[in-house]
């Protein structure tokens, strides 16, 4: 099915970022986060990250200026060393590079020269007053906590030390977005370290580069209304670059209720000179819309799964249900729906959910499900494999919606929905957490764009066991239940040719020898309780 397409292109790269040094960087800043709980030292080392990189932009600015002004030959040539000087501390000559103003206090050599001061913490937390002050965009994000008595200033040192080791701000190492692979690696670990939490602000990179392989988000306006550290954003910026298109063609829009998450999302933006509006403050999407007027051309999101206090009971007679309230004890049907709600006419949108949200009947949701079948708003239902996602074990899916499916130039989708079943799919990468491939990747994005009849990939054919294209009569068939392993079917098991009979004799052979094993086993056991007198 994925066989000649776009979608194999670049199929060998790893799905998360794995330069080499990464890990040797967060083992080194591992050692030196003693008794420290990750959520905590998570905000120690990536404040000190983003302030590395933005000083090592800064200095290469003032490099540059300072040589040309040297320079008899340069336009910018300065006779006077005052003069020179003035240039060389003007502000604007940064900003029109969308370089951030960095303040001498704030310099990372200045700080590094201090690294073993016992004053280290409050000059770290001096710098980071000095650059929000000097930059607005950046107000009220960075971390100023480093001089709090329980954080051990020796060990700070050290970690400035550490991260003072690696240029992540020069123009060759932003040309290979080597802080933003940093940067999504240590969320990455720190979302693993942190558990259940961690999932709160880090979406696996597999999943959302599958939401953003699917609906493939070249130009337009782009939100999420939970962005946690706005991986989704990342990922549609670097989508854009790979296939050639320009980053301005899109606008960015999201949402965070968590306050340290929302600052964990402006730094992830700034350091990729991303520009987006995440509002002036963090806000609960559902309490606290900040974009009421958005009709958004593409929604990614990965909303809490089954939050169960979301506020619904003073919601109750809000305009965003059109397809019934939702119920105040599990929130999911309240994501779809303003999901909904922000769609453009034309709009379409990708994102995560619990299993349960495609065949749960409680409290109305059954109902409200129904509603969004037969107003033909699904287009694509994913049954992802487990173990994907950093604290949760609870199975997931992907949900995509569109406004109009009766695209001129693709093929007429209407009252028809792609079911994929790709719980098979991943692979370990440690003891708990799987990964997509690149190539599973592929094929899943793939068999959608074949499916919407998109030119020049293979055409769309069903595959048991793995995807079918079901009509909406179908759907209500089977209750509404947008599960894929109902429409899927079963793969064929291949016969490996031994006759049933002598199949059932070998297997009849090795269950006995198991059940003398397991009586073995337990006799064992007895004798041992016996001996330590609890026979």
């Amino acid at each position: 099915m994925a066989g000649r397409n776009r979608y194999n292109a670049g199929a060998s790269k790893a799905t998360g970022a794995n330069l080499g040094f990464e890990e040797k960087l967060w083992q080194a800043a591992d050692r030196l986060r003693s008794n420290m709980d990750a959520a905590e030292y998570k905000h120690v080392v990536l404040g000190l990250v983003f302030l590395k990189y933005i000083s090592d932009a800064f200095k290469e600015r003032y490099d540059q200026l300072s040589l040309w002004a040297s320079d008899p030959t340069s336009d910018y040539y300065i006779r006077e060393p005052r003069e020179r000087y003035q240039v060389l501390e003007e502000r604007d000559e940064y900003r029109a590079e969308n370089v951030f103003w960095v303040p001498k206090e704030a310099r990372w050599s200045f700080l590094q020269s201090n690294a073993k001061q016992p004053t280290i913490g409050k000059l770290v937390d001096d710098a980071m007053v000095a650059i929000e002050r000097d930059n607005v965009s950046l107000k009220g994000v960075l971390p100023k906590d480093y001089a709090r008595p329980t954080l051990d200033k020796q060990r700070l040192g050290e970690l400035i030390d550490l991260v003072g080791t690696i240029g992540l701000g020069d123009r060759e190492n932003r040309s290979k977005d080597i802080l933003g692979r940093v940067y999504e690696y240590f969320l990455g670990r720190f979302a693993s370290a942190e558990g259940k939490k961690g999932g709160e602000f880090y979406t696996p990179r597999c999943v959302v580069r599958l939401l953003v392989e699917m609906i493939e988000p070249f130009k337009g306006r782009v939100y999420d209304p939970c962005c946690g550290s706005s991986g989704m954003f990342v990922q549609s910026e670097e989508f854009i670059r790979q296939h050639g298109g320009r980053i301005g063609d899109i606008a960015v829009y999201g949402q965070e209720s968590n306050p340290t998450t929302w600052r964990l999302a402006k730094m992830n933006l700034a350091i990729r000179g991303i520009e987006a509006n995440l509002g002036p403050h963090h806000a609960d999407s559902f309490h606290n819309d900040l974009h009421k007027d958005l009709r958004a051309d593409f929604i990614l999101a990965n909303p809490p799964f089954n939050m169960s206090y979301w506020g619904g009971e003073q919601l109750r007679d809000d305009v965003r249900w059109k397809y019934s309230v939702p119920p105040a004890g599990n929130a999911n049907y309240a994501w779809i729906q303003h999901i909904i709600h922000h769609l453009s006419p034309r709009g379409i949108a990708g994102f995560v959910l619990a299993n349960g949200s495609m065949s749960s009947n409680q409290s109305g949701e059954g109902k409200i499900r129904k509603n969004i079948v037969e107003a033909d708003l699904v287009d694509c239902m994913i049954a992802l494999p487990p173990q994907l996602f950093y604290g949760s074990a609870i199975p997931a899916c992907l949900w995509f919606l569109a406004k109009n499916k009766r695209n001129g130039k693709f093929r007429d989708r209407q009252r028809q929905t792609l079911f994929v079943d790709a719980r098979k799919m991943g692979h370990l990468v440690d003891r708990v957490h799987r990964e997509l491939s690149e190539e599973e990747i592929a094929r899943i994005a793939g068999t959608y764009h074949a499916w919407r009849g998109e030119p020049g990939i293979d055409a769309y054919q069903n595959i048991l066991g793995f995807c079918r294209s079901a009509t909406t009569e179908e759907i209500a068939a089977h209750g509404h239940v947008l599960t894929p392993g109902r429409y899927v079917g079963a793969a064929d098991v291949e016969d490996d040719g031994e006759p049933f009979q002598a199949k059932m004799a070998r297997l009849t052979v090795k269950l006995e020898e198991q059940f003398l094993e397991s009586a073995r086993l337990e006799a064992a056991i007895r004798n041992n309780l016996k001996e330590l007198g609890f026979g």
